[in-house]
């Protein structure tokens, strides 16, 4: 493994950084030592820790297969759970390339690692020795050490992986590896606080439905894009399950909510006013369609078209907010740039462009959806 790292093939990857990867893939390696194979997925680690988590950028580090940074969180979703959590002891029994566990470890004294892939443990064990980071590493399936250890921990973290034997995404409880419905009891017998990410796909009511430890979900979205569900599960009774929708690196404030207030909360509807405000992808996710209305006191323009309106503008919601005009088709000119957003409406943003041969981009929105008396075009002002 650490072959990799010998200066010139680090300046070999250095050099070729930016090159086409299918077209170095088929050139022989210049280094007996090494495949070319072994250096493009370095390079291709490269490339996703600087948008994905930019602290492995440091000299020693090494980066494993494709399927492991796809899985790994981002250093902005990681540090978000990191604020949340802290103790004595804390384990991960699904390491992974690490990040969560680096990131969410940084409040505990002792620090747990369990991963069964063990070339993989050995890549995360050397880049924490790079970051001069402590940790007791086991190599092995986590069943075995769920069935062997006698310790209790502040906190449990688990990333389950979402892809079955042939290799197809799976997003069930009980299709994960490891099946968290048949580990969950065993799981809070050793700790008061479990924390498991999963699948932005995730059905929320499925989740309640199966288990009943749940106290809190958390959906983070990074600049409107959903990454994860995380939930918290705990040992204690709960009469209630509150539920955080963030948005990061947007400077949205959270959404909070106990599950259940949808149920009762009520929406009024209005005609399109001033401005138009567009709850954020993880709200969305959420459902909560008339408590945001209740909340923030706004009105719902159709029960099927989740966006809101108000004549004066209501600060700190959690989402865009635009100031808007009607318009007609008539009046929308060719050739012009917008951002076109369209919401229960029978046209998608790309047949809306081709209609009326408009260009993508620019600062102003169309908004093409329904209010109670039917299609509505808005425009930004």
């Amino acid at each position: 493994m650490t072959k990799i790292l010998d200066p010139t093939i680090q300046e070999y990857i250095r050099t070729n950084i930016n090159a086409d990867l299918p077209s170095l893939l088929l050139k022989k390696s210049p280094f007996p030592e090494v495949t070319m194979q072994e250096i493009v997925q370095q390079i291709k680690g490269k490339r996703v820790a600087e948008k994905k988590f930019p602290f492995l950028l440091k000299e020693g580090i090494i980066f494993p297969p494709q399927i492991n940074l796809e899985q790994a969180s981002s250093e902005k979703t990681a540090q978000y759970k990191a604020d949340l959590l802290k103790g004595e002891k804390f384990i991960d029994l699904t390491v992974g390339f690490g990040i969560d566990a680096y990131n969410l470890s940084q409040a505990f004294k002792e620090v747990t690692l369990v991963e069964q892939n063990s070339v993989l443990l050995e890549t995360v064990k050397h880049n924490w020795d790079i970051l001069g980071r402590e940790a007791r590493f086991i190599s092995g399936q986590l069943e075995d050490f769920l069935q062997d250890n006698e310790e209790h921990f502040d906190i449990i973290y688990l990333d389950p992986a979402r892809r079955n034997q042939q290799k197809n995404k799976v997003f069930l409880l009980e299709d994960l590896s490891p099946n968290i419905l048949d580990i969950q009891d065993r799981l809070l017998a050793i700790s008061e606080s479990v924390v498991i990410k999963l699948s932005p796909l995730i059905d929320l009511k499925y989740l309640l439905s199966v288990l009943p430890a749940i106290f809190r979900i958390d959906i983070i979205a990074v600049k409107n894009d959903v990454k994860e569900v995380v939930i918290f599960l705990s040992g204690r009774q709960n009469d209630q399950v509150s539920c955080c929708c963030v948005n990061l690196e947007s400077g949205e404030p959270p959404f909070t909510y106990i599950i259940g207030d949808e149920e009762t909360a009520h929406a009024e509807y209005a005609e399109p006013g001033k401005y138009l405000y567009i709850p954020n992808n993880a709200i969305l996710k959420a459902g909560t369609f008339n408590l945001v209305s209740q909340k923030f006191n706004l009105k719902k323009l159709h029960p099927n078209t989740h966006f809101y309106t108000s004549d004066h503008r209501e600060g700190d919601f959690p989402g865009r907010i635009l100031e808007v005009e009607c318009v007609e088709s008539k009046d929308i000119k060719k050739k012009r740039q917008f951002n076109i957003i369209s919401r229960n409406h029978p046209l998608k943003p790309e047949e809306i462009r081709k209609k009326y041969q408009l260009k993508d981009g620019g600062e102003h929105y169309l908004i093409f959806t329904q209010s109670k008396k039917g299609k509505i075009i808005l425009k930004s002002v």
